[in-house]
């Protein structure tokens, strides 16, 4: 895989700290976990959902927390109490995990549901009023009364 020298980048910018340290995270994909597996769907113009497999996993076992443009997926299996049985194949994953998804400006979590051992978390990007572009009319002036800079004009 290349490497790419960002420090360029890192010379010349200033407030792009949080970009940069992103795309260090993407060139360094050997370090990147692959349990448990997921999708990104975009349900909508601004509606994305993110589904993890968790089979396995109760919802006591699973925890989500949003902080800081973060979504941070955990999940640790609790050990089954009064449960005597000795596993003699395992292949079914249940070891602790902890999945991390980094959230554009404005993107909330709106809900999660865990379901046929997938957990659903939907997401949506509420951009405010005010960071909306807006449409600014031209008003034109009357021809007939010029305006000139430093007049005044009398009452009659």
């Amino acid at each position: 895989m290349r490497q790419f020298d960002l420090a360029p980048l890192y010379r010349s910018t200033v407030g792009f700290d949080r970009l940069f340290a992103a795309l260090d995270g993407f060139v360094s994909a050997e370090a990147a976990p692959t349990y448990p597996p997921y999708n990104i769907e975009r349900t909508g113009e601004n509606v994305y959902r993110v589904t993890v497999a968790v089979a396995g996993f109760t919802e006591a076992d699973l925890s989500i927390e949003v902080k800081e443009n973060a979504l941070t997926i955990k999940g640790e299996r609790k050990a089954a109490e009064g449960k005597s049985s000795e596993v003699l194949y395992q292949g079914i994953a249940a070891r602790a995990f902890e999945r991390r998804f980094q959230l554009a400006d404005h993107v909330q979590v709106t809900g999660a549901v865990l379901e046929n051992g997938l957990l659903h978390v939907d997401l949506v990007r509420e951009v405010p009023e005010a960071k909306k572009p807006r449409r600014i009319e031209i008003a034109s002036r009357p021809s007939s009364q010029p305006v000139i800079e430093g007049s005044v004009q009398q009452a009659a």
